[in-house]
């Protein structure tokens, strides 16, 4: 009989055009669109040599120490600056077409000009800052201990050292794009509620006729309805793996090495999804297009704050109101897939997992609980 009432609700949901499109269709196209409108969002952010000019004056030609600095740092695959040396008239012109970010006028001091502000702009200043801090300083140690040119002053200065570096939490490089990807998946996951809304509203009487030919059916409808969550939670699972392997193999989206951590934190997003709505179909006793609404309502809230929209939403929740990143299932998700990406321990991602397996026990046991007290008078 389960295995009847299994296949049964298969081919229902199956055929159910409506909800196939808002859990698989829909999640499908909006990772194309998100591909298209962020394919270049890394690439735009990666340093470039910025472009400047110096005034190739007196000046600047017969500064035997600025001179070879600036070159230097405008040499190479690494360079800082893309240099050109050219006339107070032509640096000007160069400047108001907009064809470098500022120039460089060398005498008794050295200036900037530019035309507007910016990062390329700060930058330049921060060289400039740089080198007239300590050139002034190793004139200071020169005047009052000569000798120190001796002991390796100037070896110091062009072998300098670095106290600090940059490491990532593993291999992984950091991606901006990836949160837009991982909070899509996760709001897919959530519109597994569909689903689990769905087998809720078919065995509540007062709602369907369907549901009332349930009710009167020889089989206790807890077990008709666990039987059909069953065979909801696996056309939602199948479908998020449709939608990770079109991110993965189609987009190139990248997930990190621990796959099978993917694919389990998947098939629990999944869970909450079906759980999550048959918990608002059963707690709401309103019709379907109620219950509907409050589904979608919660849904792209919680997408909206896990930066589904707006990535630093994230980030700005987790300062001021950090308890909302642990209420918000969408965002618990979202987290746990880039922990498995950037960080080697799993810390992390098991406060993660814990929360959701605790929002999955409430979800499934208050559904239990006013499902099985529900009986009708007539039907």
């Amino acid at each position: 009989m389960s295995a009847h009432i299994f296949a049964t609700r298969l081919k229902c949901l199956l055929r159910d055009r409506q909800t196939m499109f808002w859990t698989l269709m829909f999640p499908l196209i909006l990772a194309t669109f998100f591909n298209m409108a962020f394919s270049n969002l890394n690439s735009n952010e990666t340093f470039h040599p910025i472009d400047i000019a110096v005034v190739n004056d007196t000046g600047y030609q017969q500064n035997k120490d600025f001179k070879p600095v600036l070159e230097e740092v405008s040499k190479g695959s690494d360079r800082t600056f893309n240099l050109t040396a050219v006339t107070r008239q032509e640096a000007d012109k160069l400047l108001n077409d907009g064809k470098i970010k500022g120039y460089i006028t060398v005498g008794s001091e050295i200036r900037l000009t530019v035309s507007d502000s910016g990062l390329d702009q700060n930058i330049i200043k921060s060289f400039l800052d740089s080198y007239q801090k300590t050139s002034s300083t190793t004139k200071s140690i020169i005047s009052q201990n000569p000798a120190s040119v001796q002991s390796g002053l100037l070896d110091d200065l062009k072998n300098r050292k670095e106290y600090t570096r940059e490491v990532s939490g593993n291999s992984a490089e950091p991606n901006n794009v990836l949160n837009y990807f991982y909070s899509l998946i996760a709001m897919a996951c959530l519109y597994g509620g569909f689903f689990g809304m769905k087998e809720v509203t078919d065995i509540q009487a007062n709602i369907s006729q369907r549901a009332a030919r349930v009710n009167i059916a020889p089989v206790h409808k807890l077990k008709i309805f666990l039987v059909s969550m069953s065979a909801s939670l696996l056309v939602n699972f199948t479908e998020l793996l449709i939608l990770l392997a079109y991110l993965r193999f189609g987009l190139n989206i990248d997930f990190g090495a621990k796959t099978g951590l993917v694919l389990l934190t998947t098939f629990v997003g999944s869970v909450i999804g079906v759980s999550f709505g048959a918990f608002i179909s059963a707690l709401v006793t309103k019709g379907e297009g109620i219950k509907v609404a409050i589904m979608l309502a919660v849904s792209m809230t919680g997408s909206f704050l896990a930066g589904m929209m707006y990535q630093d939403m994230k980030y700005i929740v987790a300062q001021n109101v950090p308890i909302l990143s642990y209420l918000n299932p969408v965002n618990l998700l979202t987290d746990a897939f880039y922990s498995l990406y950037y960080y080697d321990t799993l810390n992390r991602y098991a406060l993660n997992m814990g929360i959701l397996g605790g929002f999955i026990f409430v979800f499934c046991a208050v559904s239990y609980l006013i499902i099985r007290r529900q009986k009708y008078a007539s039907l």
